[in-house]
């Protein structure tokens, strides 16, 4: 049994994200709890409905944007500084989650990954600086990216979106090909031409530098061979194939990475084994929005939860509270 523990906030938070052991209310105008509940509060408001938020991998920079529209804030952190206005296409934004992700590459630059022009678009920027790391000659297929995510090693990325039947989709790309070939971000070698998946993807996140999670909704898409509807597999970007394939017996929802393990955030949390897919444990209690995937004419929104940095606690909006939980130690 995993201890749960609970932190009174009035009013409850509206993003969350780890600042080492204290966590962070940005989209709150920076409202922060030590472990022992303890608040500092915060006198700033954004003037602007922000609902979503992300800290770079330093810290010392962030992200509030507003999940189905088209405008976001760079930040440092420190003094919760706005370095710039970040904005994407209107084009269909309030039918699916805005392409908005904070990295690093290996060469220790931070950077923002989004789609700041066209929708179909990505583009690489220096986080501090604006400079764009992506200019050149682009040939963008018709495809709408969501929640790209930076690997830990900066080299590739992950983007979870979709086309049009609609369906949900998965593509890998080679980052570090990018910053001297930006149309790298348009073609798609790593994963979808050789994934076989016969299920619409509904979320995807990193399990470290050269594995990814991929789990699909209940939706057939057509024949396939391998990753089927309501599964959840394990992909090798190195290899190219499949390392595990697993039967879910529910939508995991949005994906948080623990290693071997994933938290699936749809209903509740769940802490899945990503090789098997078997549940090691759950919090019905902790009631979270039905999202299965990262578009949709009905918006639903994004839960509001976050793992910590060493993957030993996962904090939970909850009214007037966040709760938080001490996951069973990863084997």
């Amino acid at each position: 049994m995993t201890a749960v523990r609970t932190l009174t906030v009035p009013g409850g938070v509206r993003s969350l994200l780890w600042d080492g052991d204290d966590l962070l209310d940005l989209v709150g105008g920076g409202r922060r709890w030590a472990p022992d509940g303890t608040e500092r509060g915060s006198l700033l408001h954004w003037g602007f409905p922000f609902d979503r938020a992300a800290l770079s991998p330093s810290g010392r920079y962030a992200a509030v944007w507003t999940e189905r529209g088209t405008k976001g804030l760079l930040l440092e952190t420190e003094e919760l500084r706005v370095l710039r206005e970040v904005n994407r296409s209107y084009y269909c934004a309030e039918d699916y989650d805005y392409p908005l992700a904070l990295g690093r590459l290996p060469d220790g630059r931070e950077v923002v990954v989004h789609c700041p022009e066209e929708y179909n678009e990505l583009q690489v920027e220096d986080l501090v600086t604006g400079e764009r790391l992506t200019t050149g000659p682009r040939e963008p297929v018709d495809a709408f990216h969501s929640r790209p995510e930076v690997s830990p090693d900066g080299r590739h990325l992950l983007v979870a979106g979709w086309v049009w039947t609609p369906v949900g989709t998965a593509r890998v790309h080679d980052l570090a090909a990018a910053l001297t070939d930006p149309a790298a971000l348009d073609t798609e070698t790593l994963f979808e031409p050789h994934s076989g998946i016969a299920g619409e993807v509904g979320a995807a996140c990193w399990l470290d530098a050269q594995r990814i999670a991929v789990s699909t909704t209940d939706d057939p898409d057509g024949p396939g061979a391998q990753l089927g509807p309501l599964h959840l597999g394990v992909w090798s970007v190195p290899e190219r194939r499949w390392l595990h394939l697993s039967p879910l017996d529910a939508p995991t929802g949005a994906l948080l990475a623990r290693g071997g393990q994933v938290v699936a955030l749809h209903g509740h949390p769940r802490l899945l084994d990503a090789a098997t897919g078997t549940v090691l444990a759950e919090w019905p209690e902790l009631e979270l929005p039905r999202k299965d995937r990262a578009y949709g004419v009905t918006h639903v929104p994004s839960p509001v939860a976050a793992l910590s940095p060493d993957g030993t606690r996962l904090a939970v909006a909850r009214p007037d509270a966040i709760a938080v939980v001490d996951l069973p130690a990863a084997v």
